[in-house]
């Protein structure tokens, strides 16, 4: 049982049987084939990946055509894992026709089991119409990185009242168009406690507290690959990149005094 492929059914079971969902963000096979077979309960394809792996200073940028290549790498590299797809910017938000077509790319290109998309009321319609195909959908509401220019930055969402019962009605809005599971990013922790608890489909959060039902994190963010921002919600679990660096170092002297390659690494 452990090895069998988990499915939505088992990520709403979990919550309904109070275990924590353990999520993380992976863009390429290597990363997905190692926290794959440690246990990770689900893997995000973020659209993060315009920030850790393309450079970008926000996710805005990134393209339906990346988020299918990340994707495809990933999904080569899981074999229990439940894998989502971010939909990137502008790959949702115009019409309906182009949500379920984009949709459907990230499963049928990509092989995602699911996609995920920003927003609460404003996009209930679309995640009834992406569900109505069949395509399970997690919806993201709170600090929505996509609405950066809207929101000046990436601040904390719902410390006001206004905010903080549009973001409980946009929490039972994505519940009720079908969505199976809801990302709460950077919001107060008793919100997301009552949050939690308004809906039955299971929580991730991010900057959200404890009492959601999950937890996720960008892999580079706990590996210490990333050094490009430091939010208060990130916990450090290795320092990947000081391994790293002390590798290269000792390639490129190894190289410039010729120690490398030795005998053992010759043919003969």
């Amino acid at each position: 049982m452990a090895n069998k492929q988990k499915t939505l059914l088992d990520i709403q079971r979990m919550k309904a049987e109070g275990e924590k969902i353990s999520v993380l963000t992976a863009y390429d096979y290597t990363f997905a084939r190692i926290m794959d077979a440690e246990g990770i309960d689900m893997i995000l394809v973020g659209d993060s990946l315009g920030s850790v792996v393309s450079g970008y200073d926000t996710t805005l940028p990134v393209t339906m055509d990346e988020m299918v290549y990340h994707c495809r790498g990933v999904v080569r590299g899981t074999s229990r894992a439940l894998v989502i797809a971010d939909m990137p910017f502008l790959s949702y938000q115009v019409d309906l026709r182009d949500a379920r077509l984009n949709a459907g790319r990230l499963v049928k290109e990509g092989g995602a089991a699911a996609v995920k998309l920003e927003g609460g009321e404003n996009v209930a319609v679309t995640i009834a119409a992406i569900v109505a195909m069949d395509i399970p959908v997690v919806g993201h509401i709170g600090l929505t990185p996509q609405s950066i220019h809207r929101m000046g930055g990436y601040k904390v969402q719902g410390r006001q009242q206004q905010q903080a019962t549009q973001l409980l009605a946009d929490a039972k809005a994505v519940e009720a168009a079908g969505a199976f599971a809801l990302v709460l990013e950077g919001i107060p922790a008793d919100l997301a406690a009552e949050i939690t608890a308004a809906v039955s489909i299971p929580t991730i959060g991010i900057g959200a507290g404890p009492e959601c039902d999950g937890q996720v994190l960008v892999i580079h963010d706990i590996l210490g690959l990333c050094d490009k921002y430091s939010p208060k919600f990130v916990k450090r679990y290795a320092d990947v990149s000081g391994t790293i660096s002390a590798g290269i170092a000792s390639y490129i002297r190894e190289v410039k005094e010729s120690s490398f390659p030795g005998p053992e690494h010759s043919f003969r």
